[in-house]
């Protein structure tokens, strides 16, 4: 299975990067995961419906291939790692690669949520885009190391 970040964004400061990237190749073999940037639409004298929109369409243009997809949301769900690792575990199980998107500076459009298999949050705190990217890149990782016994996370 295949797990993708869709983030809608520029590209990351270098230290964000180097988090991510460090991430990315400790991630099993059996547990690629990667990131695409998603191009934020330019604000001028647009609305926010207009902004959403328009991601709304680069987003749907790299989602498909990915038959679940997960938002991220500061309204999600609210899950602990182990409880990430059973459910990646368990969409192991059922296959299929997954797409986790993160929206850009005004959100995700309603349509994008409303089509996601799940909607989750990372913090009840409010996280910059980047922050947000390097924390979900960490915490797959963790949840991976977890199903594989892996000592990285350390539970109590």
């Amino acid at each position: 299975m295949k797990l993708r970040i869709l983030a809608v964004g520029h590209k990351l400061p270098a230290w964000a990067a180097a988090g991510c990237a460090e991430y990315l190749k400790r991630m099993p073999r059996e547990l690629p995961l990667s990131v695409v940037e998603i191009k934020p639409e330019p604000r001028g004298a647009k609305s926010r419906e207009q902004l959403l929109a328009a991601e709304k369409t680069r987003l749907q243009a790299a989602l498909p291939g990915f038959p679940r997809s997960i938002v991220l949301d500061e309204r999600g769900a609210d899950m602990t790692t182990l409880q990430l690792a059973r459910q990646l575990e368990s969409w192991m199980r059922e296959g299929g690669d997954t797409a986790f998107v993160i929206g850009g500076a005004d959100g995700i459009d309603d349509e994008i949520k409303t089509r996601a298999d799940a909607v989750l949050r990372l913090s009840s705190l409010t996280l910059p885009h980047v922050m947000a990217r390097l924390v979900l890149c960490e915490q797959l990782y963790r949840a991976a190391s977890v199903i594989r016994r892996h000592p990285y996370h350390r539970e109590g």
